[in-house]
């Protein structure tokens, strides 16, 4: 997420000064929470009190979406794809997705299609709507497997238009090529 959530809040300079969006945590309680990486977080909303007015609803992935938890977060991703809010959903929560019988009538990826097979059961129909890629964009819904969270970043930023596709290219090729300079003879 560190990818998406500087984009957003951030140009070439420093802090946007008039950010388009800003980055906003929702979790079960006001309770801190602890990150897979061991950051604790407090956060800005809880279920009971997250706000209808957002733009994006930002899935991250993890370990957690086997839990009873989980489940309480089945109706905020329904909701937000009957209203054709954009959802994106990586690593585990693509499965989720997939459990739900939310990636069915999209295009998808995720941490493979045999695991999407198996976490989503008998609810996941939409085999052949698998894309074998990091990150897929399809009807406002972005999914991406573990490892791609440069390319979910990218997807994201483009629907939410965050910046011009051509920004947001150079942003992308930054953090993946790294710091290149091309020398010539001349």
């Amino acid at each position: 997420m560190v990818y998406l959530s500087q984009a957003i809040a951030s140009d070439e300079y420093a802090l946007k000064e008039n950010p388009k969006y800003v980055n906003k945590v929702v979790a079960p309680t006001m309770e801190p929470v602890k990150s897979i990486g061991g950051f604790r977080t407090l956060p800005d909303y809880s279920f009971e009190t997250m706000p209808d007015d957002y733009a994006a609803l930002v899935l991250i992935g993890g370990f957690g979406w086997t839990t009873p938890v989980a489940e309480q977060v089945e109706p905020f991703v329904r909701q937000a794809i009957e209203k054709g809010k954009i959802v994106g959903a990586i690593c585990n929560e693509a499965s989720f997705m997939a459990k739900c019988g939310f990636l069915n009538a999209v295009k998808h990826t995720g941490n493979g299609l045999e695991q999407l097979k198996i976490w989503g059961s008998g609810n996941y129909i939409n085999s052949e709507g698998y894309v074998n890629a990091q990150a897929v964009s399809d009807k406002n819904i972005v999914t991406a497997n573990g490892s791609a969270t440069l390319e979910f970043a990218k997807e994201l930023l483009l629907l939410l238009e965050n910046d011009t596709p051509e920004r947001i290219e150079m942003y992308y090729l930054f953090y993946k090529q790294g710091f290149c300079s091309l020398f010539s003879n001349q």
